[in-house]
């Protein structure tokens, strides 16, 4: 949807993108291919499984904005401050007279945006396509009080970043999980999904436990999560949590594992990290994780280990515990 949508833009709806200079690409997304030749395309992405895609495609990457460019393609990202802070950077990227284009679905907020943005800058020119809208203007200095630090002390003082899951404090999912999580806990553990580190810290509370991998896809996420846990057992991996793999299998895994793509619920997601969890743990190896209560997690559970039960829960969520993977497909 988005590129069908950029690509009306440049071909019917009036949008000229420079005839010379580098082109930055924030946030695109591999499955929609580049808007012009790949020779002047700087992909800007973070997030591990596109760049993985990305790179499978040849394209030139980079995880953070390195202007002048002579425009600035910004795919709007899901949440409101994340968005703000990249049409911003944006802004500051574009040499001076350069280009911002802002090309975004209605369920991720371009509504809201193009609004705001008309009341800070003149906008050069609009489409409307594939329920979002596309629109563009020349960087000036208009935006910088949307640009918010990368980093910040969250109320609890941990450093989180704009767009980071559950930035503000722990998920109430993690807590649950961490309060049944046993004192016994020992050996090599990961924690696929660590986010910015609030439930590798609480597994590095037991004793027992040798070391920590931290696995994590975005890497805005891990950077913080690096700030936040000091622990000498701790070992950070920017990777896919469902084809990350250790050198030898683990003892546990713990997680609370991710159930979104964009916007939509998507269980296969958080079924690939039981899937990942069966795969790189030891025969002997048990699993901890947390899920929303309505997600269907069990079936994958059954298939891939011997045991498997919900050990504690409420309402919103269910904690299972597995253990004795039964395929070994490292």
């Amino acid at each position: 949807m988005n590129a069908e949508r950029l690509r009306f833009a440049i071909d019917k709806g009036g949008l000229t993108l420079p005839s010379e200079g580098r082109i930055a690409l924030m946030g695109a997304l591999a499955e929609d291919g580049l808007p012009i030749k790949a020779e002047r395309c700087e992909i800007i992405q973070t997030f591990r499984p596109e760049v993985d895609a990305w790179q499978s495609q040849g394209a030139a990457l980079a995880t953070a904005l390195n202007g002048p460019y002579a425009a600035v393609i910004v795919t709007l990202p899901r949440a409101r401050d994340l968005a703000e802070t990249w049409i911003a950077r944006a802004e500051e990227a574009a040499a001076p007279g350069g280009l911002v284009v802002v090309n975004g679905a209605k369920t991720d907020g371009i509504e809201s945006i193009a609004k705001a943005l008309k009341g800070k800058v003149a906008v050069q020119g609009q489409v409307s396509k594939a329920h979002g809208k596309c629109l563009w203007f020349t960087a000036g200095a208009a935006l910088a009080d949307w640009a918010r630090p990368a980093m910040a002390r969250n109320a609890s003082g941990d450093m989180t970043a704009p767009g980071v899951f559950s930035a503000d404090g722990p998920d109430p999912a993690s807590q649950a999980l961490a309060e049944v999580l046993p004192d016994t806990l020992k050996g090599v553990v990961a924690d696929l999904g660590a986010g910015w580190g609030w439930l590798s810290r609480e597994i590095l509370k037991r004793p027992a436990v040798k070391h920590l991998h931290l696995v994590e896809a975005e890497q805005t996420a891990l950077d913080c999560a690096r700030l936040n846990v000091s622990d000498p057992r701790a070992e950070f991996h920017w990777a896919d949590a469902t084809r990350w793999a250790p050198q030898r299998g683990l003892d546990v895994v713990v997680m609370n594992p991710p159930f979104h793509v964009g916007r939509k619920a998507d269980p296969k997601l958080g079924q690939a990290f039981v899937a990942a969890a069966a795969r790189i743990l030891a025969p002997h190896g048990q699993l901890w994780m947390v899920a929303n209560r309505h997600l269907p997690y069990e079936v994958a559970l059954a298939h891939l280990f011997r045991e498997h039960s919900e050990i504690a829960g409420n309402s919103k969520f269910k904690i299972l515990h597995a253990a004795r993977p039964t395929r070994q497909r490292r």
